[in-house]
């Protein structure tokens, strides 16, 4: 699945959410999503868990 059809089944997604739900079912649903994202992206080995704790100093190594 490219990463359109993925962008657009999230927005309508937030969508829906922001419809039916109100303001406060759309920041959950994308939360959510970010925190998803978030523990996808670890899972596949895209980013350490690491690299949130770092400080600036130690990145540009």
């Amino acid at each position: 699945m490219s990463m359109a059809v993925i962008g657009m089944i999230a927005g309508m997604a937030l969508g829906f959410a922001g419809y039916f739900g109100g303001f406060g079912a759309f920041l959950l649903v994308a939360a959510l999503g970010a925190i998803g994202f978030v523990v996808g992206r670890l899972l596949e080995g895209d980013l350490e868990l690491g690299d949130f704790f770092r400080g600036r100093q130690d990145r540009r190594r």
